[in-house]
């Protein structure tokens, strides 16, 4: 059964603050899938802060090795290891997670499912979701799970009917219904899957926080991002936010260190609710040989009011322990 929207997960693990453990240096974690911009991203950065990194990668239409060969690169200090995991394999997830203490799942479409474009792609991801907890579950090691979803698995409801009626926090869930009656692919895949995940976690006992974070502005995103269906509606309703590739790594780093973190974490570092920012982000994702940008509008002055809270996440972080900077925004 999945978790309540009424704050099950909130409420149910109440922990001392006791800060950061900083023994990273003899800590192994394992990312997985560790094949795109963000997961490679925050193997360096897990690296550079002394763990030891198991970097499982899923194979997307035999990019394997050329993923591989750049993950390398940055294991000047021999403190990585790549695997190759198949969500749908239990014997290669098992073997990616042995000795680790900590899983950091994010998930990637297949190379046959690469798009969020049918009701499909929702049951191989929340499948795949799954199979990673049972195997952590499994693994006698593995203290804690950072599960990666999404901010469309929080703010697809029916509550957009009636926009005073409330902000949205980690307690609101996205209407499966809903999701597929407008065939909002991705708010219904990162929402089946988590929820999949979080009703595994409770039942297995896995200690787990999640990040739903926003649209995540790393090198690779353009306008396709299936994030963005519904945009139009997002931004109308305060809704719309967007989070630093940079941040984003660390907000799920500082997750992991606090032993006081719980339940779901919000995560985003800008709102774009004026006609200005909407251009602005526009002109970010489109190439730049493309001339369909509409032109700023200066009769648009509307601010719609943000509704979406990000407290719960920025609380935590006031004391993360950002020292070892690097930088996550490059290729």
């Amino acid at each position: 059964m999945a978790p309540p929207a009424s704050s099950g997960i909130e409420e149910e693990i109440a922990v001392d603050r006791d800060g950061y453990d900083s023994s990273n240096a003899t800590k192994t974690v394992c990312v997985m899938d560790a094949s795109g911009h963000f997961a490679s991203a925050l193997v360096r950065r897990l690296l550079l802060r002394g763990y030891t990194v198991h970097a499982a990668l899923h194979n997307h239409a035999g990019k394997l090795q050329c993923i591989e060969e750049e993950l390398i690169n940055y294991n000047e200090e021999k403190k990585l290891k790549v695997f190759q995991a198949d969500p749908f394999d239990y014997h290669s997830l098992v073997n990616a997670l042995k000795g680790c203490s900590g899983l950091f799942y994010s998930f990637e479409p297949p190379s046959d499912h690469s798009t969020y474009d049918q009701e499909l792609t929702a049951e191989v991801e929340t499948m795949a979701a799954h199979n990673v907890l049972e195997a952590c579950a499994q693994t006698n090691t593995v203290d804690k799970v950072v599960f990666t979803s999404s901010l469309t698995a929080v703010v697809w409801s029916n509550h957009r009917d009636n926009p005073t009626s409330h902000d949205f926090d980690e307690r609101n869930w996205s209407d499966v219904n809903l999701c597929k009656k407008f065939k909002l692919w991705h708010g219904l895949s990162k929402t089946l899957a988590e929820k999949t995940a979080w009703a595994l976690a409770m039942d297995r006992g896995i200690s787990m926080v999640s990040i739903n974070g926003g649209l995540v502005m790393g090198p690779d995103v353009t306008i396709s991002n299936p994030y963005l269906k519904g945009a139009a509606e997002m931004y109308e309703d305060g809704v719309m936010a967007s989070v630093d590739l940079r941040f984003y790594v660390d907000a799920h780093i500082c997750v992991f260190e606090d032993v006081s973190s719980y339940g779901r974490y919000i995560c985003f570092n800008h709102v774009i609710n004026c006609n200005e920012d909407a251009m602005k982000l526009a002109r970010m994702l489109l190439p730049p040989s493309d001339t369909s940008t509409p032109p700023l509008s200066f009769e648009d002055t509307r601010v719609h009011p943000q509704r979406i809270s990000n407290k719960k996440l920025n609380k935590l972080m006031v004391n993360f322990d950002g020292k070892f900077q690097a930088d996550c925004s490059a290729d």
